[in-house]
């Protein structure tokens, strides 16, 4: 299986739906059934997806944020060498696996804009997101928070959603909100942990494209409750599926 450029797969939701598991199952068949290199970004402050591709964290793209507001102090001009800084500082925060590399953001340590810092990082994740055959994004529920911190563009956007009218909700306003601030190519819905008979009433309550549905799955919770890195779970419905829904999003036919 061959792409002709990085997709750049943004999960997004209402917190406790289950993105970080569908993203982690995402890495897992990209890793079995693509012979292409897999860049996954923990954009989520809880840094879960860690866990579930058993990295441990040890530098975020936040402290590293923070780390050089406090040398700038009051400095008003980004110098050639702090550039150089944060492109040596977040490779440093780049882990590697094989084909598998890891980045996590972190929970933001300073208040205010930045913004010069700011738009530095995006642009250097962007750039490094360009090396690699697929990026996964673990968002945070808000896509604004993907696009102030991590990166203004993604090739899909997919919403994840739970069966409850809070997480349908949370799905359809993120995805009004990204018509205005995010540049994406594609957009679907992903139900997590629902039944075959809930999805007809589940899709007549959202105008958003249903991508596929996710059982309740009895293997990934205990690899939840354990923290066993998802990586090893092989052979199960919701791996199969997902599997099926990569291959309509990024293997067109």
């Amino acid at each position: 299986m061959n792409v002709n450029k990085t997709a750049v797969i943004s999960l997004c939701g209402k917190g406790g739906v289950g993105k970080t598991s569908i993203a982690a199952l995402m890495v897992n068949n990209l890793l079995r059934h693509s012979n292409g290199t897999v860049l996954a970004i923990d954009a989520d402050p809880a840094v879960g997806l860690a866990t579930s591709l058993g990295f441990s964290v040890y530098k975020t793209v936040d402290s590293i944020r923070t780390e050089i507001i406090e040398q700038l102090k009051h400095e008003t001009i980004v110098t050639a060498a702090v550039q150089e800084q944060l492109d040596y500082e977040l490779l440093q925060a780049v882990q590697e696996r094989k084909n598998l590399a890891f980045l996590a953001i972190g929970r933001p340590e300073k208040e205010g804009c930045y913004c010069s810092i700011n738009s530095l990082l995006k642009d250097l994740i962007t750039r490094l997101s360009q090396n690699f055959d697929f990026v996964i994004i673990d968002g945070e529920a808000g896509i604004e928070q993907v696009n102030r911190r991590v990166m203004e563009a993604v090739t899909h956007l997919i919403l994840v959603s739970d069966g409850s009218q809070k997480g349908i909700n949370v799905a359809d306003t993120i995805s009004k909100v990204a018509q205005q601030s995010v540049k994406y190519n594609h957009k679907g819905l992903i139900l997590n942990r629902v039944n075959r008979d809930e999805i007809t009433t589940l899709e007549a309550k959202t105008n958003l494209d249903l991508l596929t549905w996710i059982p309740e799955d009895k293997k990934i919770r205990q690899f939840d409750l354990e923290g066993k890195n998802i990586l090893e779970l092989q052979d199960t419905r919701s791996l199969n599926l997902i599997k099926n829904c990569l291959e309509t999003l990024v293997y067109p036919s």
